[in-house]
C-alpha cells in the first residue's frame, strides 16, 4: 500500500460502526497513521480504518475477522460501550475517467485517495450517530404519549417531577452531543484542503439525508423539551398551591 491510495481493490465495502461514546484517540500510535481529521490507519490485511473520537470507527476493505480484532485492540480506549453498535454500510467501486457519483447504495469514485476516503467516513460516521439518536428520541417520544393521553384523558399531572427533569437532561445531552461532538451539519475539515472532494460530499450527504435527518431530530427535540417543561410547570404550580392550602389550614387551626 501507498500512502496516497491506500486501497488497491477496485470494489470494497465502507463499514461505519459506532461502538461507544467516546474513543480516546491520543493514544494511538503515530506509525499506523495515514492521516488524521479524521485519523485514518492502516489495519492488518489489505484494510484501512477511520476513527472519530465521538465513538465512530469506518473500516474499508476489511475482512470480518480483522475487523473484529482491530474493535477488540480498541477496548481500552472506549468510553462506554454500546452493547449493540450501530451499523451504516457502503459499496464503494473505482471507476477512472467516469465521474463520480452516488446511488442505491453505491459510490463511484475516481480512485481510493486517503482524501476520498475520509469525506465518505465523515458522512457514514454521522449516519450511525444519527441512527443512534433516532432510535433514542422515538423511545423518548413512546415515554411522552401516555403522559399527554393521560393529562388529556383525567387532567391528572403525575407529581414525578424528578423523572420529567431526567427526560430533559437526557434530550439536553442528545443535542449536545450531536452539535458539539459530531458537528452533524458542518462539513469536515479535509474539504478545506480539497475543495474538489466539497461534489462528493454533497451527493453523499444527500444520500444518507443527513440533514434532513437532523432537522428532523432537532424539531422532536424541540416538542419534547417543551411538553416536558409545560408538564414540570403544571406540577409545580399544582404543589405551590397545595402549599399554600396547607398554611392556611394551619392559620385557620391557631386561630
Amino acid at each position: 500500500m501507498t500512502a496516497k491510495f491506500p486501497i488497491l481493490a477496485t470494489v470494497f465495502k465502507a463499514r461505519a460502526v459506532l461502538v461507544g461514546e467516546r474513543i480516546d484517540l491520543k493514544a494511538w500510535a503515530a506509525i499506523d497513521t495515514l492521516a488524521n481529521n479524521p485519523l485514518t490507519v492502516e489495519v492488518k490485511g489489505p484494510g484501512v480504518a477511520t476513527l472519530n473520537r465521538y465513538g465512530v470507527v469506518v473500516f474499508f476493505d476489511v475482512l470480518p475477522v480483522e475487523e473484529m480484532a482491530f474493535l477488540a485492540y480498541l477496548q481500552p480506549a472506549l468510553t462506554n460501550p454500546y452493547p449493540t453498535p450501530e451499523i451504516e454500510e457502503l459499496e464503494v467501486r473505482i471507476e477512472p475517467g467516469n465521474p463520480e457519483s452516488v446511488k442505491g447504495g453505491i459510490a463511484y469514485l475516481e480512485n481510493a485517495a486517503v482524501e476520498r476516503l475520509q469525506v465518505i467516513a465523515d458522512v457514514l460516521s454521522k449516519s450511525a450517530l444519527l441512527s443512534l439518536y433516532e432510535k433514542k428520541v422515538a423511545s423518548e417520544f413512546d415515554r411522552i404519549e401516555p403522559l399527554a393521553v393521560e393529562l388529556d384523558r383525567s387532567g391528572y399531572l403525575p407529581g414525578q417531577s424528578k423523572e420529567l427533569l431526567k427526560k430533559i437532561g437526557s434530550m439536553l445531552l442528545v443535542e449536545q452531543r450531536m452539535v458539539g461532538r459530531a458537528e452533524i451539519t458542518e462539513k469536515p475539515d479535509v474539504l478545506w484542503d480539497n475543495p474538489s472532494l466539497e461534489g462528493l460530499y454533497v451527493r453523499l450527504e444527500g444520500e444518507f439525508e443527513i440533514r434532513e435527518r437532523h432537522t428532523a431530530i432537532e424539531r422532536k427535540l424541540n416538542l419534547i423539551s417543551s411538553t416536558v417543561h409545560t408538564v414540570l410547570e403544571l406540577v409545580s404550580s399544582k404543589h405551590a398551591l397545595r402549599v399554600e392550602w396547607y398554611i392556611v389550614m394551619l392559620i385557620v387551626l391557631e386561630i
